[in-house]
């Protein structure tokens, strides 16, 4: 992060907003941050009023306060949190109107401010995408709202940011970035570059995750996990998402389920449901030949390793009732990820699949 300062003043920053979550000021890396860009000779404005999940209410908000300081720059600073309410934030600064207005993509009409991300987890990848996740305020569903101008112009990837990551988070933002790199090597908008971010993201990651749940202070294991979520979040950009997202969000929306927590329960059985239409695409991430087995396989090593997370792998325990399942299965056919899934998403697939987990 030494280079923050240096960077916002090339890309002609003078009154950057600095987007950071509470957390991040607890762990100090907001004065930090704020003190590189001061001594940089930029005139620092932060915003910190938002939750793990920002909402439309939390990106108006922010831009309110911004409006008024004449910001030309904002840095995202934390997790995919913080990176969404950036980009969220810019989305109404430059663009006017409200988060729904940009739902889908390429829906900002006017520039957008320069940005740069600097991740303290290795999770969503959100640095390397130019989609912002915004949950509607009233019915905590999530859109996604992308545009090119979106994207930020530098990640700065620095893994002794990632120290201060409570265990839990070190978990459930891992396994978050390991289901980027697993679905995103079998979706229907993927090609050669998609494949090839993927595979890279899940080599990386698969090695690294138990080191870094094992060993925390394991600098080398965190800039694999921080270096392999970035290129998951690089072939999201490229090939988009799956039916583990389409199935997870619903969970996060009704129950305030851990997005990572919800993946770790529901993506093996995702895996091994794909894999009679998507057993060549999973072979080939294995490096393996088997592809009549490969979903099979997948689905154990990926259980193997949210067990490693100390994830659960029931939706029952978490406190889904059973009589849900259908209202979440609706929930999850009107995803936009699921759309992209190798094996169409319809709610009695989707109910098929909790039924599965619970």
């Amino acid at each position: 992060m030494e280079r923050l300062g240096s960077v916002a003043a090339e890309l002609g920053f003078r009154r950057p907003l600095l987007v950071a979550d509470h957390g991040l000021v607890e762990a100090g890396h907001v004065e930090v941050a704020e003190r590189l860009l001061s001594e940089a000779g930029l005139t620092v404005s932060r915003f910190h009023e938002f939750d793990v999940n920002p909402d439309t209410a939390m990106v108006e908000a922010g831009r309110a306060m911004a409006a008024p300081l004449e910001i030309d720059g904002i840095v995202g600073l934390g997790g995919g949190s913080s990176m969404d309410c950036a980009k969220g934030i810019n989305f109404l600064l430059s663009n006017g109107g409200a988060m729904s207005d940009y739902r889908g993509y390429g829906k900002a009409s006017r520039p957008m401010l320069p940005m740069i991300g600097v991740p303290t987890t290795a999770g969503t990848g959100s640095e390397a995408q130019s989609y912002a996740v915004i949950a509607d305020a009233t019915t905590h569903l999530k859109m996604a709202c992308g545009d090119p101008k979106a994207a930020f112009r530098v990640a700065l990837l620095d893994p002794a940011l990632t120290l201060s990551q409570p265990p839990a988070v070190t978990a459930t933002s891992g396994f978050d970035a390991i289901a980027h790199a697993v679905e995103t090597t079998v979706t229907t908008r993927g090609h050669a570059l998609s494949e090839a971010l993927a595979r890279e993201a899940w080599r990386l990651l698969d090695a690294a995750y138990e080191r870094v749940l094992t060993t925390p202070d394991d600098l080398e294991a965190r800039a694999a996990m921080l270096l392999g979520a970035f290129h998951a979040g690089w072939a999201i950009e490229q090939s988009m998402l799956g039916a583990a997202h389409a199935l997870a969000n619903p969970l996060t929306a009704r129950y305030g389920m851990t997005h990572g927590v919800a993946l770790g329960i529901l993506l093996p059985h995702v895996v091994r449901w794909n894999g009679e239409t998507a057993g060549v695409l999973y072979a080939r991430l294995l490096g393996r030949a088997d592809a009549d087995h490969a979903g099979a396989q997948l689905s154990d090593r990926l259980r193997r390793l949210a067990t490693l997370g100390g994830l659960p792998d029931r939706l029952g325990p978490e406190g889904v009732e059973r009589d849900a399942l259908p209202a979440l299965a609706d929930d999850a056919a009107q995803q936009w990820t699921g759309t992209f899934n190798p094996r169409p998403l319809t709610a009695a697939h989707a109910l098929e699949v909790y039924q599965c987990a619970f």
